[in-house]
């Protein structure tokens, strides 16, 4: 079976035959795969009215387990954002009624954020859309497969991921 990428190698070897195109193979299409499962989770979580940015901070405090609680730097180290991004971010889903800020007990001066239970259920139904989206992308790989690659793409990106700072 050909595909694009297939396509986009072969133009390339034969156009610049002196350069190894090789991790285009790879690379290419795990950017196109990308590109799909990125429109797969928009389309996912619109189906319950959600940014994707909404599902990371939602889905992080879902994550956190009873009471559904971060402080805000928890939840700048789960999503990676700015101070200020993040204050926006909760701003806007307390006004949506799905999170709710509260006193932290161990920081006179600090908050808490806590899901409400909207925020909750929101959290729940979009992760079971994304995850029938995504069940359907890799719907053509075994269960073997899908092991083998999740092992490698783990390979790939844990350098990255354990990168300090």
């Amino acid at each position: 079976m050909e595909d694009e990428v297939d396509r986009l190698v072969a133009a390339w070897r034969r156009e610049r035959p002196d350069l190894d195109v090789e991790p285009l193979e790879v690379l290419s299409r795990v950017s196109r795969l990308a590109r799909h499962l990125d429109r797969a989770r928009r389309l996912a979580f619109a189906e319950h009215s959600l940014e994707p940015w909404e599902f990371d901070v939602l889905t992080a405090l879902r994550r956190a387990g009873t009471p559904y609680q971060l402080s805000p730097g928890q939840l700048l180290t789960q999503t990676l954002v700015t101070s200020g991004t993040m204050t926006n971010r909760i701003d806007r889903l307390a006004k949506k009624g799905l999170v709710e800020r509260l006193p932290d007990p161990s920081d006179r001066r600090g908050v808490l954020v806590r899901l409400t239970d909207e925020g909750r259920d929101r959290a729940d139904q979009s992760l079971a859309g994304l995850l029938a989206q995504e069940r359907a992308i890799l719907g053509e790989l075994s269960a073997a497969q899908r092991s083998e690659l999740a092992g490698l793409l783990r390979q790939l990106t844990a350098p990255f991921d354990n990168i300090p700072g």
